[in-house]
């Protein structure tokens, strides 16, 4: 009987993904909408996020132009930004908000590398909870002589094989974004 590794390569780019969605709220000096995804608004009594009540657009590579359907939650969602804590200054004008990114210092930099190691090392550890739940699932198969022991191995340097490349993608996606803070 074959043993399916699928499952494992499904989990890997399910990690792989979480890391580009957690790197993406990792602000790296340039203006992008995604930092705002995070961001809930108090709507009327219940924690909405910015992007169902309000349109988010870049206006230069510096600057965020968030304009609300509804102009009098303008306060509100000045208030969730600051709440946020992004490190972001914000410039209400008639229509809407301008959230102006600063300049990154050199000890920002060195906090954001610091998040982006913290990152890198839960998706490792992921990866590692995975590799030993797919490796315990392999050798009980093995001990109730569903695969032979040869094919235990085989399929151990195959799951190996998968979490190098899945490491290895994480270490590109790593390099990328440090690439991006350091400018």
């Amino acid at each position: 009987m074959a043993y399916n590794l699928t499952p494992i390569k499904g989990k890997i780019v399910e990690i792989s993904d979480w890391l580009v969605k957690e790197f993406s709220s990792v602000r790296t000096g340039k203006a992008t909408p995604l930092l705002l995804d995070n961001v809930l608004v108090d709507n009327y009594g219940s924690k909405t996020p910015i992007k169902f009540i309000a349109s988010i657009s870049v206006e230069d590579a510096k600057t965020l132009r968030v304009t609300p359907w509804d102009k009098a939650m303008v306060k509100g969602i000045e208030t969730a930004i600051a709440a946020a804590n992004l490190g972001l200054s914000t410039a209400p004008d008639q229509t809407g908000i301008r959230v102006i990114f600063p300049d990154l210092t050199s000890e920002r930099r060195q906090v954001l590398l610091k998040i982006i190691n913290e990152k890198i090392e839960e998706a490792r550890v992921s990866l590692r909870k995975e590799r030993e739940k797919v490796w315990n699932d392999i050798q009980d198969k093995e001990r109730v002589k569903e695969i032979s022991e040869d094919d235990k191995y085989r399929l151990k340097e195959e799951l190996q094989k998968f979490v190098d490349e899945g490491n290895a993608d994480f270490e590109s996606l790593v390099e990328k974004k440090k690439t991006e803070i350091l400018g």
